[in-house]
């Protein structure tokens, strides 16, 4: 891996950690459902627009309509949505803790119902991901966290966590970028359908909340993804995905400084191990050196 995919690893994992700091300020003047599914109808249209100049087609193939639907909805609506609702009460610090365990959850499932094999390393990685999140979780629950903000933020990556081992390989065939606009736009439909049935819908016009809404639009929704595209392509998926184990230490960062959230021994503690467990199993999931020239 050389520099320049490093460096878009790093700057991708730094975005996508920091849009849940992001959500939290958002949440503070905005309903979550109705403004995040304001976000992906922007997000969503912007990203078509992007597919268009680069020559990208809307004629999906069936399975890339199928990845189109289902990931819209359990990514978009439901993994992303559910933790929206939920930080309207739980620390972004959390909720990017937990919502960084998919891949753990990915490799634990694929065992358990795909019966794909783990490698040693793979299950340490695994023991250790999920001491850290208990460690983590012991703590706060002992400071008094919504536990139902909480259990939202866990179903949202099991929503996740079943997309992504439903769709694998079903976004083959080019698109890419107008797969994920259009996905967007799924989200985003939902989202606005459930919007006033599970909430009152309010905006408080703030200084804040505009840097924080746009920031979320453009960087998360848009660069960050664009930033993976070209990640792939240069390094491919299973190298790239390394990065994820990045995710609880930039986003427990990014909410300290930027929200002044508490992070204590034990939190620290358990981060390391968990950041540890979900780097075991992503490193488990690379390739032998001798089949190097074939991914």
């Amino acid at each position: 891996m050389d520099l320049r995919a490093i460096a878009m690893g790093l700057i991708f994992a730094f975005i996508w950690s920091s849009a849940f700091t992001s959500a939290r300020i958002i949440v503070a003047d905005a309903s979550p459902l109705f403004s995040l599914a304001l976000r992906f109808l922007i997000s969503g249209l912007l990203g078509v627009v992007i597919a268009r100049a680069m020559g990208q087609s809307w004629h999906l193939t069936r399975p890339q309509w199928r990845a189109t639907i289902l990931f819209g909805i359990c990514q978009n609506a439901l993994y992303l949505g559910l933790n929206f609702y939920a930080m309207q009460t739980v620390e972004a610090s959390l909720a990017v803790i937990i919502a960084s365990t998919m891949p753990l959850l990915v490799a634990l499932a694929g065992w358990l119902f795909l019966g794909e094999k783990l490698r040693p390393v793979a299950v340490l990685g695994l023991i250790a991901g999920f001491a850290g999140v208990a460690l983590i979780m012991s703590t706060r629950i002992g400071g008094g966290v919504d536990l139902f903000g909480a259990a939202l933020c866990f179903i949202g990556a099991l929503a996740l966590t079943f997309a992504t081992l439903t769709i694998r390989g079903a976004t083959s065939g080019g698109n890419f970028m107008m797969v994920v606009g259009l996905q967007m736009l799924v989200g985003s439909a939902v989202l606005f359908v459930a919007a006033p049935m599970f909430e009152t819908i309010f905006i408080h016009p703030t200084v804040s909340l505009a840097l924080a809404f746009t920031y979320t639009t453009l960087f998360p929704g848009l660069l960050a993804t664009l930033i993976w595209v070209l990640l792939l392509d240069r390094v491919g998926a299973t190298r790239a995905a390394t990065f994820h184990f990045l995710n609880p230490v930039f986003g427990v960062t990014i909410a300290a400084l930027l929200l002044g959230e508490k992070l204590g021994p034990m939190d620290a503690v358990g981060v390391g191990i968990t950041t540890l467990g979900i780097l075991a199993v992503q490193l488990s999931r690379q390739p032998a050196q001798g089949s190097k020239a074939s991914t």
